[in-house]
This record gives structure tokens, sequence and C-alpha cells, in this order.
């Protein structure tokens, strides 16, 4: 395993091209299985999209994650949601779990949200999510104020949206589909608007994504076990503190233990990297 990642430090297109081969897997796996050419193209543009972010952030462009930002976000919001009319928000994996479909927004949730942060972690929060796509243009990049303690609230927004999809299947709702797909429009708008409030209102982009989104309860045990992560070289490693005031999600990226303080909440972003004097991460 350390041979493995000082080849992948060593050679900077060696990331980027395992992870577009990961998805590539997935790509043909679920074209095949599906006998659907959807999943070959729409997994083969996301594998590429963060396959080049990658390599653009080994080559050390900063705005290298916005760009994979923009093409996943945009593609899943625009594209996937509202032309195409699927709720690829949490009420979406809800129904489509209730049908007992194994499509759209349940393939995307288990390969991005559920079974992908063993990989990952929660690369999909700093990569991929639409809603912090937008929430990072906003001024507060660098939290101005210590995190807050009430994350509790996303349990409660993943248990109302439980209750909220049970409830049209439980009340015998008609066209539940087109329903599903306002709740997508218009969560999506409550989604924004609050987010931008909290970043405002707490001085911190990511104030939403640590204690309104409930996706987090999904991606938060997963991500403990994750393969790729921020680690500390503690031989470079100076106690600078430089990497914990640029971390937009709190995260003691110095400390390698799987237990270290908000570890499961490390979106990958690489601020922390970016920001090491020694290049001790």
């Amino acid at each position: 395993m350390c041979n493995f990642y000082t080849k992948l430090k060593q050679k900077k297109w060696l990331l980027p091209l395992c992870m577009w081969l990961v998805f590539e897997l997935i790509a043909v796996v679920l074209w095949q299985t599906k006998d659907n050419l959807f999943y070959l193209i729409n997994f083969s543009y996301i594998g590429t999209s963060i396959a080049l972010g990658l390599f653009l952030f080994a080559l050390n462009y900063k705005h290298a994650r916005r760009v994979v930002q923009l093409l996943v976000g945009l593609y899943m919001l625009i594209y996937l949601g509202l032309i195409s009319g699927e709720n690829m928000q949490i009420e979406g994996f809800w129904y489509y779990l209730f049908t007992g479909v194994f499509e759209a927004a349940t393939i995307h949730y288990a390969v991005a949200k559920i079974f992908g942060p063993l990989l990952f972690g929660r690369g999909w929060c700093g990569y991929a999510c639409w809603t912090a796509m937008v929430l990072d243009f906003l001024p507060y990049k660098v939290p101005q104020s210590p995190r807050k303690r009430i994350g509790f609230i996303r349990y409660i927004t993943f248990v109302l949206s439980l209750i909220f999809v049970g409830a049209l299947f439980l009340c015998h709702a008609g066209n539940v589909e087109r329903i599903i797909f306002w709740a997508f429009l218009i969560g999506n708008i409550l989604y924004y608007a609050i987010g931008i409030i909290l970043a405002f209102a707490f001085k911190d982009n990511r104030a939403f994504c640590k204690y309104i989104c409930p996706v987090t309860v999904f991606l938060k045990p997963m991500s403990y076990f994750a393969l790729f992560r921020v680690t500390c070289d503690k031989d470079k490693c100076i106690s600078c503190g430089k990497c914990k005031k640029v971390c937009p999600m709190n995260v003691d990226v110095t400390d390698n233990s799987r237990k270290r303080e908000n570890g499961t909440e490390c979106i990958l972003c690489m601020e922390c990297v970016k920001a090491c004097p020694r290049k001790a991460l």
C-alpha cells in the first residue's frame, strides 16, 4: 500500500487515471447489466470530469476543483434534474427505493453516497454537489467562527424527507412521479436559500453542509473507512496550523487517526495540501 501511494505522488497522471478507470468500470458494468447506453455515457462523463480536475490539481491549477464542480454539478442539476426530470435529491432516492426500481437516483446514491465513500470519502461534497457548487462562490470560503453544535439538524432533515415520500405512498397520492419532480425544484430552491442565509449568518460557506444537508447521514459512516484520505507526514510537519485555518470543514488533518476531529467531514478539497508550506500533506 505504501508503494502505491508513493507512485501516486511521483506520477501526476496516475491518480487521475485510477479514478477514471474506476468510473469506467462502473459505467461498463451498469451499461451491460442494465442494457442501457445512458449509464456508459453518464458515468464516463463524470469519471472524465473528475479525472480532469485531479490532473489539473496535480499541475497546480488553482481552480481545478471548481472546474469539476461546474462540469458535474451543472450536468446533474440541469440535464438530469431539469431536462430529464430525475429527482437526484434524497426524495428521489426514497421514491425509487419504495418502488423497488434500481434506476437513476438509487444508482446515483449507491455509487456516490453509500458505497463510493468507501473509496473517496466525501469527495462528492467537494467535487460534484450542485448545492455546494453555488455556495462555494460565496465570500466565506474559510469559516470565520467556531463550528456550531447543531449538526443534529441534518438527521431531522433526513427523517422528514423519508416521512414525506412515505406519506405519498401511504396516502396513495396520484401522479407521485410528478410530485417528486416538483419536490426536486422546490427542494433545490430551499436548499440554495437556506444555504446562502446560513453562509452569511455564520460567515461560513459550508454551514449548510455541516448542519442541514440530509445526504451526509449516508456519507459520514462510510467516509470513516475511505481509502483515499489526506494524511500528514509528521517528519515534515512544523505545526504551523495553516492547514486547519483554511479547511472549510474544520478537519484536523494533522491527525492521521480515523478518529481525528471532524474526520468524516473531509471533502478532499485539498485546500490544506495547497496551504502547507512544507508539503507535509
